[in-house]
C-alpha cells in the first residue's frame, strides 16, 4: 500500500456518530460559564422578565438564523473554519483564521477560570466550603487566585482534561463526553433549581428574575439583550462551522440548529432559578462574575439544609459546562491543522494545548500577582485577552459570517444545502431576509458598542 493511500486513510475525516451527539456537543459549546453567572445577573439587572422577553425575540431573529448559517456552511464544505470559507471564496479564508485565533485566545484565559472551578470542586468535596460568612469565603478566593503556583497548576489540569477529550476525536472523544456531561449538567441544574425555589423566602428571587419591569426598558437594556444572545451562542469563533463540517449530508439542519439555542437558553434560565431565589432566600446580595460563583453561592449553600451536597453538585455542574465549551475551542484549532496541514490529531492537540498554556499563564497571573501589570492602557493580560476575543474577534467573525452566507456564498445556495435531504424549508424566505438584511446590521451594532467598551477600558 502506498504512503499516499496510508496518509489518506489515516486522515479520513471523522463524523458525528449520531444527530443527538452533535446537538449535545454543539449545545455544550454554547453552554458555558456565562450562562451560569452572567445571564441570571443580566436578567435581574435589566428589567427582569422584560429582559427575558427581549432576549427571546433576539434569539429568534438573530441567534437562530446565524446558527443555521454557520452549521450549513460547515456541512456544505466538510472542512475546518479556514477551509470552509476558502473553498467558496478564496480571499475570505481569513474569516476562518479569525475564528481560530479567537478560540485560541479565549481558551488561553478561559482555562484560568476552569482551573478555579476544579479547585472549588475539590474544596467542595472536602467540605472546606461549609462556611456561611461571605467575607471568609472571599478571603479564601482571594488567597487562591493570588497564589501563582496553585492557579497555574489548576489551569494546567483543566487544559489536560480538555486535551484528553479532544485527542480521542469527534465520535469517540467530544461526542461521548458530551453525551455524559450534558445530560448530567441538566440533571444537576434542575435539582439545584428545585432546591433553590423551594427555600423559604425564595419568592423574592423568583420575582426579581421573572417579573417584568417595563419601566427599565431602554436602549441599554435592548443592547444588553442583543449582546447576551450573540455572546452566549459564541457563533463568531468558528465552532459551529467546524462542528457542522462533521455532519452527514442527511442531517436535518433546521431541527439541529434550532435545538442548540433552545438548549442553551434552557440552561441559562435554569441557572437563574438555581441561583437567584437561593441568594434572596438566604439574604445575600446578588452580584456578577466570580463574586457570585465563588463567594456568594458557597455561602448560600452553607446556609441551607443539605447545602454541601448541592455545593458539590453545583461545582461539578460548572466544571462540565466549562469543559463542554473548552473542548469546542480546542477542536476549532486542532481541526485546522488536521484538515489543512495533514497533521496528526494527537500531536496537533498536544502542541496547541501546551502553547495555550504558555500564553494563558500571564492571564492567570494577572488575576493575582500581575494584576497591576497593564499591557494596553488599563488592561492587564486577562482583560486584554477578554476584550480582544469577546469585543473584537468574536463580533467581527459573526458579522463576516452573516455577510458571507447572505451575500458572498448566497442565501439561495445556503437554502439549497439546507433542503438537500428533500425536506422543504418552509421559512426559507424569512431566513434569507433575516440573514441578509437584519442580522448583519444587528451584529454591526454589537461590534460598534464592543469597540466603545474596549476604548473605555483602555483609557
Amino acid at each position: 500500500m502506498s504512503l499516499v493511500t496510508e496518509k489518506n486513510k489515516e486522515n479520513k475525516r471523522e463524523k458525528w456518530g449520531s444527530k443527538i451527539g452533535f446537538i449535545l456537543a454543539a449545545a455544550g459549546s454554547a453552554v458555558g460559564l456565562g450562562n451560569l453567572w452572567k445571564f441570571p445577573y443580566s436578567v435581574g439587572n435589566n428589567g427582569g422578565g422584560a429582559f427575558v422577553m427581549i432576549y427571546l425575540i433576539f434569539l429568534i431573529l438573530i441567534g437562530m438564523p446565524l446558527m443555521l448559517a454557520a452549521i450549513t456552511l460547515g456541512r456544505k464544505t466538510q472542512l475546518s473554519a479556514v477551509g470552509a470559507y476558502r473553498s467558496i471564496k478564496k480571499n475570505w479564508a481569513f474569516v476562518g483564521g479569525l475564528g481560530i485565533l479567537c478560540g485560541f485566545f479565549i481558551l488561553a484565559f478561559y482555562s484560568t477560570v476552569g482551573g478555579w472551578v476544579i479547585y472549588y470542586c475539590i474544596k467542595a468535596v472536602m467540605g472546606d466550603l461549609a462556611i456561611k460568612d461571605p467575607n471568609v469565603l472571599g478571603a479564601i478566593f482571594g488567597d487562591f487566585i493570588s497564589s501563582p503556583t496553585s492557579s497555574i497548576i489548576y489551569q494546567g489540569i483543566f487544559l489536560i482534561l480538555t486535551l484528553l477529550i479532544v485527542i480521542r476525536g469527534i465520535s469517540s472523544g467530544i461526542e461521548k463526553a458530551s453525551k455524559v456531561m450534558m445530560p448530567a449538567l441538566f440533571a444537576m441544574i434542575i435539582l439545584i433549581a428545585i432546591r433553590s425555589v423551594t427555600l423559604p423566602g425564595a419568592l423574592a428571587g423568583i420575582d426579581f428574575f421573572l417579573v417584568p419591569d417595563f419601566s427599565k426598558i431602554n436602549m441599554d437594556v435592548i443592547m444588553n439583550a442583543l449582546g447576551q444572545v450573540f455572546f452566549s451562542l459564541s457563533i463568531g469563533m468558528g465552532v459551529m462551522v467546524t462542528y457542522g463540517s462533521y455532519l452527514d449530508k442527511d442531517t436535518n439542519l433546521i431541527g439541529a440548529s434550532a435545538s442548540i439555542p433552545v438548549l442553551d437558553t434552557m440552561v441559562a434560565m435554569l441557572a437563574g432559578f438555581a441561583t437567584l431565589p437561593a441568594v434572596f432566600a438566604i439574604g445575600f446580595k446578588a452580584s456578577s462574575g466570580p463574586g457570585l460563583m465563588f463567594v456568594t453561592l458557597p455561602a448560600v449553600f452553607a446556609s441551607m439544609p443539605f447545602g454541601m451536597l448541592f455545593c458539590i453538585l453545583f461545582f461539578i455542574l460548572v466544571l462540565f459546562a466549562a469543559l463542554t465549551s473548552s473542548i469546542s475551542m480546542l477542536e476549532v484549532c486542532v481541526s485546522y491543522f488536521v484538515d489543512e496541514k495533514g497533521a496528526n490529531r494527537i500531536k496537533a492537540a498536544m502542541i496547541i494545548t501546551v502553547t495555550m498554556y504558555i500564553v494563558g499563564i500571564p492571564a492567570t497571573l494577572s488575576m493575582g500577582p500581575w494584576q497591576e501589570l497593564h499591557i494596553l492602557g488599563n488592561l492587564n493580560f486577562f482583560d486584554f485577552y477578554d476584550k480582544l476575543t469577546s469585543n473584537i474577534l468574536l463580533t467581527s467573525g459573526g458579522l463576516l459570517l452573516s455577510i458571507f452566507v447572505g451575500w458572498i456564498w448566497g442565501a439561495e445556495n445556503a437554502v439549497e444545502e439546507i433542503e438537500k435531504i428533500g425536506k422543504k424549508f418552509i421559512f426559507a424566505s424569512l431566513w434569507k431576509f433575516l440573514i441578509k438584511y437584519i442580522v448583519p446590521p444587528a451584529v454591526f451594532i454589537i461590534l460598534i458598542n464592543s469597540f466603545k467598551d474596549v476604548i473605555t477600558a483602555i483609557f
